[in-house]
């Protein structure tokens, strides 16, 4: 698994900046390696495994009270809660 730096494409933001109702298609991985937590390439092997893959489609269906922290995402039909800066790593379109 590598890292994935290169730029924004058009069109696409990360996840973590969406509000609740927001559907959209992921577009790749990219995680910060200067933010604060998990290692970048740890962020990345982790959302894979609960299938925040490209071409997977996401709904954010709930925000927490508090800061809108964590988020409720529907992803092909199961439910995965996520803080929003481990959503920040998820580019979609």
């Amino acid at each position: 698994m590598e890292f994935d730096d290169t730029p924004l494409t058009a069109g696409s933001f990360p996840l973590g900046q969406a509000s609740k109702g927001y559907c959209g298609c992921i577009d790749r991985i990219a995680p910060c390696e200067d933010c604060p937590g998990l290692p970048a390439q740890e962020i990345e092997r982790r959302l894979i495994e609960l299938g925040f893959v490209e071409g997977a489609e996401v709904t954010i269906l709930h925000e927490g009270l508090f800061g809108r922290d964590p988020i409720a995402v529907r992803l092909n039909g199961a439910t995965v809660a996520l803080r929003r800066r481990e959503a920040m790593a998820i580019l979609t379109r």
